[in-house]
């Protein structure tokens, strides 16, 4: 019954040649004679001092059960004595009479009495003498265990004769059956019997003894009964009818599904193993196909998943995947040892490779469809996780053969469930867990609720794909939307595959995303253990970057889709946050549900906790607010990673954005249009809006981009463990440094854009502000409007000097903040915007945004554009002088200009400082020429120069009112009410203030002609005419109007010939206004007016003096200027005679003969009033001289 060498120590012990024959299974033959059954007991005790006595006890049980086997059996006969009686069995157990019958009839016949003599031989049998020389070794003939054993584990079935197999079969049937199996077995199971009370109970003579005990094979501890067993099994597992129960069982279901039969020579092949297989492919069609497949008893069920238990140990158990896998063993798996499931495992492993052939890769695939469905097919996963299950009670329900506890996915489930948790589990049962998850995550088809509910997902999207996990990473990438929709049962089923797979603990059970990664694990993560749930994290810093392999990019985010919709799958935020989801959401356990708390209601519960203050209350631990902001900066990488978004805005997104596919789009996309937005989905990306604004580096993109400008300038604020809108704040402020790159500038701008569609967008702002804009801009939503309602009110009380302002201090000081950064794009004032839209196309189309560059642009085409832009450009720029901290180009330009001359000055002054240093040698050129640009425009209107206007506020209505009643609100006058204070300060008629004012107006003018406005509008032709080397020069030395001056004669338009005369008539106040004359006199002046105070002419008037003086000698220069300014003078008074006795007086007053002409009236007086008192006297004479008559 053992293998021959064995059979050979066992002669060298007992030093006796032995062999075993048969006589009518009464008698046995040891060392050739004959023995009686009471001597065997005897032979046993001689044999008890061999040192092999366990080998020979069981050699000798199995021998005593080969003779004692061959007694007849019902139905079948004798199978060894008289020729008549052995064709008698054959004529019985043959299906169809014929000639191969007779033959084998014959054959024993003719070797009846050789069989009395030698015993029994299976080689020696007619039927199967051919097989036997064939396929068998020759020293395995005279032992018939060997010989079935031979016979039995070739490849095909085909190779051995009907008549043979049909022979053993009822070989093996009358094996099984012989009570003499059970007795040998309660002789060497003494103390296993003792222990199973089950099986000693079972009725004797059925073979059910023998089934109990094989059941429990793995806890047999007796060396002989187990080895016993083990061989018994060998025997047992080769077909389905020796199994006990297991026929009748079945029958009903293997007639109806054809799977083979059951009746005697109904169906002769060796194999029966093909039964089981395809009772094996039916229970697991049915759990794919449910109500379309055809129902197996259940009682069938739990014998079908018994076999394949009890197959689990050794994979030559399971005949069919024996024989399908042989020659697969052989090349994948030659060096691996049998027993404990090991070979299953090496075939597992290789499953998918080429070389596999595609029948064992259909029966590996069936077993693991078992495996799926009740873990204990698979002997070592419930070998090593046995103790796990027990202590945390994962054990299965036995009452019913399919429970839900033993399916794989709760066994995974649970024991995952412990190791979320922190609890123990032992390192052979994690490590068996992490095989059959990878093996989960390989084959879709695993998953029955997968094959039964995405049929129509996978033949439509999917073909073809089945190795590696490719299936179940498109049906991911179909689920994402990204190929098609799909079904919610079908997510469901994906999202329940995840999860029991729980691929977030470890990435290399992804096959198709470690694959896929493996090059971008290796250089960006691999400081990173392998395994360590940190690799996917990792893998998502660097989504997007030039480390991100594209396939590697798409199996993550299709991995990450569903990890997102279920904070448990993301191991570190379930181990960082579970006992804060406990406190604050009221979650279950890791492997339950709860319908008030569904898995992803859980991480936005944690998130609305995450940024809580502290007067708020129930905020989370600070290591699990860190792992909700590393979620939240993955989730901003991609829309499809929030669950909540996609969910309520997927009307919206196929709406607006489905042009913008682009990386980060969708959600820049939606946030554009929030306003057009249902009402669900515009509350989703409003809140993520606002929970950007208190942390932006949430916007994971953004801060990528911008990690220039943040290392140069924000490292300050970005390494704060708590983000308050600073880190936004600083990147604001540094938007135009030159480490701003594009496309840091272009995520700025857009958020800045964004804030303003609400003011809660702005965290810094919202939490200064709330309060005042409660109680002061109540129903008022838009930022934009916001800003306007508050400035307006502290405006208001800053001019009324109202004692406590309505908007307090930290609401100032950060409405300052707000209103200059929405002062840098035109943008972000969305009234300005709109009004100037039409403009900004057509004047300003090449100018790029930022910078206030399109304001400006505006600016300097402020006669062309549009009434409605026009006058909202003359609002701003109203606002901007009164503030001028808020030009944004001014305060740009001038930065370095500020910090050196104006420290001190107050912002709204900072313009008035500037302009006093403007003509300083360290004046930065091109803050000058800004200088000039803010001067130009305050000339244009008073209203845009609020110290003259404060300065000349009585004067305006007094001298000015006709051309007050002409102006508009909101358009410029041209810089007539300064020409007209102008005309009136050379009549010395203002009041002091404005008189300084426009002293100063007409100092600056009077060097650069482009300060005067009246004059720029009226000799624009003349000075291209007469002066356009000077206006080119723009030297700002007076250069230009002294060429007027100097070409008076030849100007010919009236108005401008006007300008220049009103240029001398002023110059004749005060000499500074005529900076030539000044330049050429500075000495002269120094020398001989020094002590007399400049103003109302009296410095002009000195020097005239002294050029009447002959002893004094004035500089060349100055003679020749002043001599020109009287030629000057007088042509002007003759061109432009006095229009009244005021103008007659004013201009007697400023004339340089102001003396001679008053002698001269004076003296034209006097001699009149003598000529009177002579004609009075000459008058009364005559009158009295006719009285006297």
């Amino acid at each position: 019954c053992l293998p021959h060498s064995k059979i050979r120590r066992l002669d060298r012990c007992s030093g006796n040649a032995f062999a075993v024959v048969g006589s009518s299974g009464q008698r046995g033959v040891v060392g050739g004679g004959r023995v009686s059954e009471a001597r065997f007991s005897c032979l046993w005790l001689k044999m008890a001092a061999c040192r092999r006595v366990q080998l020979l006890l069981l050699l000798m049980s199995l021998c005593l059960l080969s003779v004692r086997s061959l007694k007849p059996l019902p139905g079948f006969g004798n199978v060894h004595p008289p020729a008549a009686a052995m064709h008698q069995q054959f004529r019985a157990a043959r299906p169809n009479p014929g000639n191969n019958a007779a033959a084998a009839a014959a054959a024993a016949s003719s070797g009846a009495q050789s069989r009395r003599s030698t015993g029994w031989k299976l080689a020696e049998e007619q039927a199967c003498r051919d097989d036997v020389t064939r396929l068998c070794p020759k020293h395995t003939w005279t032992n018939n265990l060997s010989v079935l054993e031979c016979l039995q584990d070739k490849k095909e079935d085909t190779e051995i004769a009907a008549d043979c197999n049909h022979l053993l079969w009822n070989y093996k049937l009358n094996l099984t059956t012989d009570p003499k199996f059970e007795s040998v077995a309660l002789e060497v199971c003494t103390s296993t019997m003792l222990e199973l009370k089950e099986c000693a109970d079972e009725e004797r003579g059925k073979g059910y003894l023998m089934s109990c005990l094989v059941d429990h094979r793995a806890n047999i501890t007796e060396r002989q009964c187990h080895q016993y067993i083990t061989k018994m099994t060998s025997i047992i597992f080769s077909d389905y009818r020796l199994i006990c129960g297991f026929m009748d069982k079945c029958r009903e279901d293997i007639n109806t599904l054809q799977c083979g039969s059951i009746a005697v020579g109904e169906k002769d092949l060796h194999s029966q193993g093909e039964v089981i297989a395809c009772l094996e492919r039916a229970v697991v069609r049915e759990a794919e196909q449910q109500d379309k497949a055809r129902q197996i008893k259940d009682a069938c069920k739990k014998s079908i998943m018994r076999v394949a238990e009890l197959s689990a140990d050794d994979f030559h158990l399971d005949r069919y995947l024996y024989f399908s896998c042989r020659d697969d063993r052989e090349r994948f798996c030659e060096n691996t040892q049998v027993g404990e499931g090991r070979v299953y495992k090496c075939l597992f492993n290789h499953k998918f490779e080429e070389a596999m052939s595609e029948k064992c890769r259909n029966a590996l695939t069936t077993r693991q469809k078992l495996i799926a469905q009740d873990y204990k097919v698979s002997y070592s996963l419930a070998k090593a996780c046995k103790a796990d299950l027990r202590k945390y009670r994962c054990n299965p329900d036995t009452s019913m053969p399919r429970a839900r506890e033993a399916r794989l996915s709760y066994l995974l489930l649970c024991l995952e469930s412990a190791v979320h948790r922190g609890r123990t589990v032992t390192g052979d049962c994690q490590g068996e867990m992490l095989d059959y998850r990878r093996m989960l995550m390989e084959d879709f088809s695993l998953s029955p609720e997968i094959v039964l509910h995405c049929r129509g997902e996978i033949e439509a999207h999917c073909s073809g794909l089945h190795r590696k996990g490719r299936t179940l990473h498109c049906l991911m990438r179909v689920t994402r939307g990204d190929k098609g929709t799909v079904d919610n049962l079908c997510q469901t089923a994906l999202q329940t595959l995840v999860q029991s797979a729980d691929p977030g603990a470890d990435y290399r059970i992804d096959r198709a995303l470690n694959e896929a990664c493996e090059s971008v694990i290796q250089t960006a993560c691999k400081h990173i253990r392998s395994g360590d749930p940190m690799i996917l994290s990792c893998l998502m810093e660097h989504l997007y970057t030039e480390k991100m392999v594209q396939d590697c990019e798409h199996r993550l985010l299709e991995l990450q889709y569903f990890i997102s919709r279920d904070w448990k799958l993301d191991p570190i935020l379930y181990r960082k946050c579970q006992n804060d989801a406990s406190r604050l959401c009221y979650t279950p356990g890791w492997n339950e549900s709860s319908e008030l708390m569904p898995p992803g209601a859980v991480f936005s519960c944690l998130y609305r906790h995450a940024y809580r203050t502290e007067e708020q209350g129930r905020r989370l631990t600070r290591d699990c607010k860190v792992e909700v902001q590393r979620i939240l900066h993955q989730r901003a990488l991609d829309v499809k990673l929030d669950p909540e978004l996609q969910k309520r805005c997927l009307t919206d997104l196929g709406k607006w954005c489905s042009e913008k596919t682009d990386t980060g789009q969708e959600l820049e996309c939606l946030q554009d249009h929030l306003e057009e937005l249902v009402s669900s989905c515009r509350d989703v990306v409003g809140n993520l809006t606002e929970l950007e604004s208190e942390d932006i580096q949430i916007e994971a993109l953004l801060i990528r981009a911008c990690e220039p400008v943040i290392q140069s300038h924000c490292h300050d604020v970005a390494d704060n463990q708590i983000d308050t809108g600073n880190l936004l704040e600083c990147l604001v402020q540094n938007k135009h440094q030159r480490e701003m790159n594009d496309k840091c500038a272009v995520g700025v701008t857009h958020f800045q854009l964004v804030q303003m569609k609400d003011f809660r967008f702005s965290y810094k702002f919202k939490m200064a502000c709330k309060e005042d804009v409660l109680k002061l801009c109540p129903n008022i939503k838009k930022k934009a409007d916001v800003v306007i309602c508050l400035s307006t009110t502290v405006r208001n009380d800053t001019l009324q000097d109202v004692k406590d302002q309505r908007v307090s201090l930290k609401c100032r000081k950060q409405l300052r903040v707000e209103e200059l950064e929405m002062s840098e794009d035109i943008r972000l004032e969305p009234e300005l915007h709109d009004a100037c839209k039409k403009d900004i196309n057509k004047l300003c189309s090449s100018v790029a945004y930022g910078n206030a560059q399109i304001i400006e642009c505006l600016k300097e085409n402020k006669k062309q554009l549009s009434q409605v832009c026009h006058q909202k450009i003359f609002k701003l720029q109203e606002t901007e002088m009164m503030d001028p901290e808020l030009d944004y180009q001014l305060m740009r330009v001038c930065k370095q200009m500020i910090k050196r001359f104006c420290t001190e000055s107050d912002a709204k002054n900072m313009l008035q400082c500037l302009k006093l240093n403007k003509n300083s040698e360290l004046m930065d050129p091109k803050c000058k020429q800004m200088i000039t640009k803010r001067q130009i425009t305050q000339n244009t209107d008073y209203r845009l120069n609020p110290v003259l206007r404060k300065a000349c506020k009585a004067d305006i209505p007094k001298f000015c009112q006709s051309v007050l009643n002409k102006a508009s609100d909101a358009n410029e006058l041209e810089g007539q009410v300064i020409s007209c204070l102008k005309l009136k300060y050379a009549d010395q008629r203002l009041s002091g203030d404005c008189e300084d004012q426009i002293r100063v107006i007409l100092q600056e003018s009077a060097l650069d002609y482009r300060l005067d406005p009246q004059l720029q509008v009226h000799c624009r032709n003349e000075i291209t005419r007469l002066c356009a080397e000077e206006a080119a020069a723009q030297e700002q030395t007076g250069q230009v109007e002294e060429c007027l001056k100097n070409n008076l004669l030849k100007i010919k338009q009236e108005e401008c010939k006007t300008e220049v005369l009103n240029m001398l008539k002023e110059s004749k106040a005060d000499i500074f206004v005529d900076p030539v004359l000044h330049t050429a006199c500075a000495l002269d002046l120094k020398h001989h007016c020094a002590a007399i105070n400049p103003g109302r002419g009296r410095q002009m008037s000195c020097l005239m003096e002294a050029l009447q003086d002959k002893q004094v000698r004035l500089q060349p220069e100055c003679k020749r200027r002043l001599q020109d300014r009287i030629d000057m003078w007088s042509y002007a008074a003759q061109v432009a005679p006095a229009e009244g006795f005021s103008d007659l007086a004013a201009q007697v007053m400023t004339s340089p003969s102001k003396n001679y002409i008053l002698l001269m009236t004076a003296l034209a007086v006097s001699i009149l009033f003598l000529v009177g008192l002579l004609c009075g006297r000459i008058t009364k004479r005559v009158t009295r001289e006719l009285k006297d008559r």
